[in-house]
C-alpha cells in the first residue's frame, strides 16, 4: 500500500548523484529533482549540487552543448526547438545561445534539405495542399525555423 520511504545520508546521496551525473550529462534541474525524490531536505541538497559544482560532475554550459548537438544529430531537431526544450530545463539563455554555435551552419543546412525530401518523399498525399500542410507540419514540429520550412515546402510540392 504505502511506498517505503529510503533515506540516504549526504556521502550517500553525493556517491549517487555522482554516479547519476558521470552516466550522461545532467543539468541543474534533473539534478535537483533527483534530489527531491531521494527525499533529501533542502540544505543537504545545497551541499550536494555545491560539491557537484566543484567537482565538475555537473556543468550547465557543457550539458546545453552536449544536448543541442544530441538532438541535432539524432533526432535532427531545428534549433527554435532545441532551445525550447533547454529553456524548459531552465537553462540560462547565454548557455543556450552558447549551446546552438555548435551547430555547424552548413551542416544544419544539409540536415534540413535531406529530411524535408524524406518526408516528402514519404508522404502518400494525392491532394497538393494537404500534402504541404503534412510537410510543412512536420518541419514545424521539429523546431525549424518557419521562414525555412515553407520557402522548401513551396520549393517541393507545386
Amino acid at each position: 500500500m504505502f511506498k517505503s520511504q529510503e533515506s540516504y545520508t549526504v556521502e550517500e546521496a553525493t556517491k549517487k548523484l555522482e554516479h547519476y551525473c558521470a552516466y550522461q550529462e545532467r543539468c541543474h534541474k534533473e539534478v535537483k529533482q533527483k534530489l527531491r525524490d531521494m527525499n533529501m531536505i533542502p540544505e543537504a541538497a545545497d551541499i550536494i549540487v555545491v560539491h557537484l559544482l566543484e567537482h565538475n560532475f555537473l556543468n550547465e554550459e557543457r550539458f546545453a552543448r552536449a544536448y543541442a548537438r544530441g538532438k541535432f544529430r539524432i533526432k535532427k531537431w531545428g534549433k527554435y526547438r532545441i532551445t525550447l526544450e533547454l529553456k524548459r530545463k531552465d537553462i540560462a539563455k547565454f548557455n543556450v545561445n552558447q549551446a546552438l554555435t555548435e551547430i555547424d551552419e552548413a551542416e544544419y543546412i544539409e540536415v534540413f534539405n535531406d529530411l524535408a525530401e524524406k518526408k516528402v518523399n514519404s508522404l502518400k498525399e494525392s491532394d497538393k495542399y494537404k500534402k504541404r500542410k503534412k510537410l510543412i507540419d512536420y518541419l514545424l514540429y521539429r523546431g525549424w525555423e518557419s521562414n525555412m520550412v515553407y520557402e522548401k515546402a513551396s520549393e517541393l510540392i507545386k
